[in-house]
């Protein structure tokens, strides 16, 4: 084996999007400094392959139909973490909490020279971070996403990116592996689960009334019970929606305060 292959670095594509999969793929391929360990396209894949491949860099999707880049963090733990550089789409607060922890990260969509200047940052980082470096940062990472609810959700539709500031969703439904959220006379489909999607968001502002809803609190103008145990919530702009019965003592919390 000659130098120039044992100093290759290996990295790992993780994205849900198989085209922006092929474009890292692709573009990682033309570098001689490069050997591609795997591809993975969703969270429980990366956990895996993380743990068995031990890649020098993963190159993470932040947002994913079964999870974030930042769960994936959390589950494989900051300390066993190789270099990560963060794949998303304009948001923020996600921006913010990257440059803050010093972690890098690439906005979609991107060109080669943008995918070039993310891989040598993080092969100089590599090659010059002190052991736990990485994890410290990525550590930082975890408690930036702790300390703050996220204003805006970025949403794929077609070729450009909807942000959609959370204060104008009236409520959220369950779509399988997506989710609707209902803003208005707007509608926006979210590739994200709905248990993944309540995590996110603050808690005194949203709640879940259903196995496959949440409500805006702000948006909530009266609660009409139901014979069998359950609600129906009524929404400023007319529209009803129905509780689960599993969810009944959320209800009554909110109607006691």
């Amino acid at each position: 084996m000659d130098s120039a292959t044992e100093s290759r670095l290996r990295v790992l594509v993780v994205d849900d999007e198989a085209l922006i999969r092929q474009s890292l793929c692709r573009g990682l391929a033309r570098r001689d400094d490069i050997e591609i360990a795997g591809e993975c396209e969703s969270g429980a894949q990366a956990i895996a392959a993380i743990r068995d491949l031990l890649p020098d860099l993963v190159l993470l999707d932040v947002q994913m139909h079964d999870g974030t880049g930042l769960d994936v963090v959390e589950r494989v733990g900051p300390e066993h973490m190789p270099a990560v550089v963060f794949v998303t789409a304009y948001d923020e607060y996600a921006v913010k909490a990257f440059e803050l922890s010093a972690v890098d990260y690439l906005l979609k969509p991107f060109d080669d020279e943008r995918l070039n200047r993310s891989i040598d940052r993080a092969k100089k980082q590599i090659m010059s971070a002190r052991a736990g470096d990485l994890s410290t940062q990525l550590r930082s990472l975890l408690e930036s996403k702790a300390e703050r609810w996220p204003d805006r959700l970025v949403v794929r539709t077609g070729e450009h990116f909807d942000l959609v500031p959370v204060s104008t969703i009236d409520w959220i439904e369950s779509a399988n592996n997506y989710v609707q959220l209902h803003c208005g006379t707007k509608h926006f489909l979210l590739g994200e689960t709905l248990t993944s999607l309540a995590e996110r968001l603050n808690p005194h502002k949203f709640v879940r009334i259903h196995r496959g809803r949440i409500v805006n609190l702000s948006r909530i103008t009266a609660v009409h019970p139901l014979f069998s145990g359950t609600y129906e919530i009524e929404l400023s702009g007319g529209t009803r929606i129905s509780t689960g019965r599993q969810y009944r003592e959320q209800i009554q919390a909110l109607l006691k305060s």
